[in-house]
């Protein structure tokens, strides 16, 4: 139960609703429970008196009562559906926010269509369980005990039929709920399994279309469709059991008390009216009883959701800001001393192993190194997107641990790998690196990028919408625009991971002419192309987390073997600066 505590924690200004929903309730039930008193003196009374006019009087209240509980019932509804979608927005923001603060190593505890599953369905059942749980949460047990207390006013004897019926119903509600509470975290991970094959199927479905795999798609989302199918019914099916039970519990006794009530009368030991009375009552308790057991279901499955959002919210961030933390970097300057660095702490290789580097405030610098030589890794840990295991970064002369999470990003930019561009305009997106920019210095930046060159010919220009995640524009296109945006954050050290790949060798210079401009900004290139970092100040070779060389384009092709190799594949039969060798 800590967990839904956890989760009720979100309730937030709808706590207020959550309450008068619950006092409503009682208001309700309070009514409802007044009626069969009313109605056994009405048949009692009034019907066998032929007195018309109590008749009337007893019906009039039985009818001002139920419509009071109508009332009461009405406002309820709109209390507690305020309440539940209220948690339900608050329960995720709280998890978005949390996960915006993650670090890379919180992410890689979870799938992402795990943490969509745990924002949309988990979330849901929250609010379902609220708004399905809390009326019969409330009222089964104000409805059984002044059930059971009214009944027994009217005839002890006959209320003996609750000291039967109670355990029994107890004991149908405890297996029932505990076949089916194991059930309820595997379906939602069946829901995960689901969300992640859908997810990689929409992203990649490009891929999907080239390789014409529709139909091994389609066959592997049949596959996890038929094991969510199979896990529900599974878990329902047990579920459902409930009701049938209960219902032949109550019926069971409800002939039990025709018989023995129907006997009482004929000796004139129990009027009519009583045993109509009675009869509500016992149908009252019984359905509170069934109503309570229907509120153990949905507590079991909501207690499996609310473990899984509690894993969220209660994941604590890798990496935060120290307490006195220094808000300004001085320069660009970048020191490795001693690195080393494995992302799974119980891992038994090092992805970086003993890395020392000194990169100058405004030196442009080069990295080569084959696939999986932890090129991508080196610079993650200089904006602090992981930290080191071993060893200490610095920039601007200070550890990167010295520094306010906020402030290192914004004075490191990073062009990514895999270019990310979002849903909006060019605009929207280019002012993610300067919010204020005017279009003057939108296109500054473009011009530097050159991607000034495409924008001009869109009828739009920077209104052009790019679709989502970009697929309005060309990977090329993607790239420049990227850049773009990582040189309007004005940054003190600009990260270029293999962006330039998508784009020709004649444009790439152009970038590369633009960013040399750039004199007091620390710029370091991954590349895979020996054409785009032999004007640096400096080339890295890397191989296996490990600096192979480093040395001046000049040094490593008169010293160093992997470099001259490098070297040879790629630009026999070129000019220095890649271009194609005139013949």
């Amino acid at each position: 139960m800590a967990e839904l505590k956890r989760i009720f924690a979100c309730l937030g200004r709808y706590r207020r609703d959550l309450y008068l929903g619950m006092f409503l309730v009682l208001v309700e039930t309070s009514f409802e429970l007044v009626i069969p008193v009313l109605m056994a003196d009405l048949i009692d009374v009034g019907v066998a008196r032929r007195d018309v006019d109590y008749i009337l009087v007893k019906g009039a209240q039985m009818g001002v009562c139920a419509l009071l509980a109508l009332i009461g019932g009405l406002f309820y509804a709109r209390c507690t559906a305020r309440a539940a979608y209220g948690l339900g927005a608050n329960i995720r923001s709280e998890q978005f926010k949390r996960v915006q603060g993650y670090a890379f190593e919180n992410l890689d505890r979870f799938e992402s269509s795990s943490l969509v599953t745990r924002m949309t369905t988990d979330v849901t059942v929250i609010q379902n369980a609220m708004i399905g749980g809390v009326r019969p949460l409330v009222r089964s047990p104000v409805m059984l005990i002044m059930g059971i207390g009214l009944s027994i006013m009217m005839n002890a004897r006959l209320a003996l039929v609750f000291i039967i019926c109670t355990p029994v119903l107890g004991l149908i509600m405890f297996f029932v709920v505990r076949s089916v509470a194991p059930r309820y975290p595997v379906l939602q991970r069946a829901v995960d399994r689901l969300n992640a094959v859908v997810q990689e199927d929409l992203t990649a479905i490009r891929a999907v279309k080239a390789f014409v795999r529709g139909e091994y798609e389609e066959e592997k989302f049949s596959e996890v469709n038929a094991s969510l199918r199979e896990t529900s019914l599974g878990t329902f099916r047990r579920a459902l059991l409930n009701l049938p039970s209960f219902q032949l519990a109550m019926y069971t006794a409800v002939i039990g008390i025709m018989w023995f009530g129907g006997n009482m009368i004929t000796r004139s030991e129990l009027l009519v009216g009583e045993l109509t009375g009675f009869l509500s009552y016992v149908l009252q308790v019984m359905n509170s009883m069934m109503f309570i057991s229907n509120v153990f279901l949905l507590l079991t499955r909501s207690l499996a959701s609310a473990r899984r959002i509690g894993l969220v919210l209660d994941e604590e961030p890798a990496l935060v800001s120290p307490a006195e933390a220094v808000t300004e970097v001085a320069d660009g300057s970048v020191d490795f001393e001693g690195v080393s660095f494995k992302y799974n702490r119980s891992a038994a290789e090092y992805a970086l192993s003993g890395v020392s580097l000194h990169i100058g405030a405004g030196e442009t610098v080069g990295i080569l190194g084959g696939t999986g030589s932890a090129k991508t890794t080196l610079v993650q840990l200089i904006p602090r997107l992981y930290d080191a295991t071993e060893g200490s970064v610095k920039v601007g002369g200070l550890d990167v641990r010295a520094y306010d999470l906020a402030a290192l990003r914004d004075a490191v930019a990073m062009v990514l790998q895999k270019n990310v561009l979002f849903s909006g305009t060019i605009r929207e997106n280019l002012r993610w690196g300067d919010p204020e920019a005017d279009d003057e210095t939108l296109m500054a930046a473009c011009r530097r990028a050159c991607a000034d060159e495409f924008i001009e010919r869109f009828p739009k220009g920077l209104d052009t919408d790019l679709g989502q995640g970009g697929v309005n524009v060309s990977g090329g296109q993607k790239q420049r625009l990227c850049i773009a945006r990582a040189l309007l954050k004005r940054p003190k050290v600009l990260i270029f991971d293999d962006s330039t790949s998508a784009v020709d060798t004649a444009t790439e210079a152009k970038i590369r002419a633009g960013l040399a401009e750039l004199g007091d900004v620390t710029k370091i290139i991954i590349a895979q192309r020996i054409s785009s970092v032999i004007h640096t100040d400096k080339i890295v070779i890397l191989e296996d987390g490990r600096i192979h060389a480093v040395g001046s384009h000049e040094q490593l092709l008169a010293s160093d073997p992997i470099y001259q190799e490098i070297y040879a594949s790629q630009m026999k039969g070129g000019e220095p600066d890649g271009t194609s060798a005139q013949r």
